[in-house]
């Protein structure tokens, strides 16, 4: 068996562990679900039973469980030799998009670690909101976006699910005040209509207060204890509050980080990008 096909058999593993799921694996990896499945089967020939087969998806066995860290360093390691040997010969321009809350979190060390990688690579990159950047990406105006969206309405390929929450000052007193203020960042943020559906649906009255387009003046909004707003729970800044069921505002749904691609044929920059994503989100 050659080391590429070693290689490939731990990338469908790794996958199939990361996602319970052999389609979503499939989608992962831009292989078929029979693909994904034939290569499982190959492996756990070689090693064993790596999973339990569960109603609700795919559950690693304790051999499984002892595989998967080593399965991720020796992937790793197999990118990085790959990447100083093809470093030299990686150059173009790749645009990606991502919404204001994921740029530091997430995508930051992502970010520094391509760019040391591929220095002759030219990167761009566009802050919108998710619809925009589902537009955009679609009419090829950027090559690769990152959209949260609802859980369960997710076309493209997810990448991590994360709570909704409420956000406020410490110790703020604005989710108390009727109507409930909120600063919402844009009108087209994904968020807005699944926040003001809650709201509606029990039956608090609300008005926006600050919309301009801006997280940082959101924040200072915020943080001034003007108005709340909602973020993902991973993007909650350390000097704010997540607003817990005391607050007396309503449970919001999960949302699905998702990478979105341009369908025309993808650069190596390109490809090599939405990669780095990938592992750097899957090992957050």
């Amino acid at each position: 068996m050659s080391r590429n096909l070693e290689i490939s058999l731990l990338r469908s593993f790794v996958a199939v562990a990361d996602h319970a799921s052999m389609t979503a694996a499939g989608r992962a990896l831009h292989l078929t679900q029979s693909a994904v499945s034939q290569q499982i089967a190959r492996l756990e020939d070689l090693c064993g039973p790596l999973f339990k087969r569960e109603r609700r998806g795919m559950r690693l066995t304790s051999k499984g469980e002892q595989l998967l860290g080593k399965a991720r360093r020796l992937i790793l390691l197999n990118d990085e030799l790959w990447s100083d040997v093809q470093e030299s010969t990686i150059s173009g321009r790749v645009r990606l998009g991502a919404p204001y809350d994921l740029i530091g979190p997430w995508l930051g060390p992502i970010l520094k670690a391509y760019a040391q990688s591929h220095p002759s690579v030219e990167l761009s990159l566009s802050c919108a909101s998710s619809p925009d950047l589902r537009s955009a990406v679609a009419d090829g105006k950027i090559d690769i976006a990152l959209v949260e969206e609802p859980t369960g309405m997710h076309e493209g390929e997810c990448l991590a699910v994360d709570r909704l929450v409420w956000v406020g000052a410490k110790g703020g007193g604005a989710h108390w005040r009727t109507p409930l203020p909120l600063s919402l960042v844009a009108e087209t943020c994904a968020f807005r209509p699944v926040v003001l559906g809650a709201l509606d649906d029990h039956r608090r009255q609300w008005r926006t207060l600050f919309e301009s387009g801006s997280i940082d003046a959101t924040t200072e909004t915020v943080r001034s204890d003007l108005a709340v707003t909602a973020w993902l729970a991973s993007t909650v800044p350390a000097d704010l509050s997540i607003l817990g069921p005391d607050a007396a505002l309503p449970e919001l749904p999960p949302f699905a980080i998702s990478l979105y691609q341009h369908k025309g044929i993808a650069t190596d920059a390109v490809t090599k990008l939405s990669e780095a994503i990938r592992w750097g989100f899957g090992n957050r």
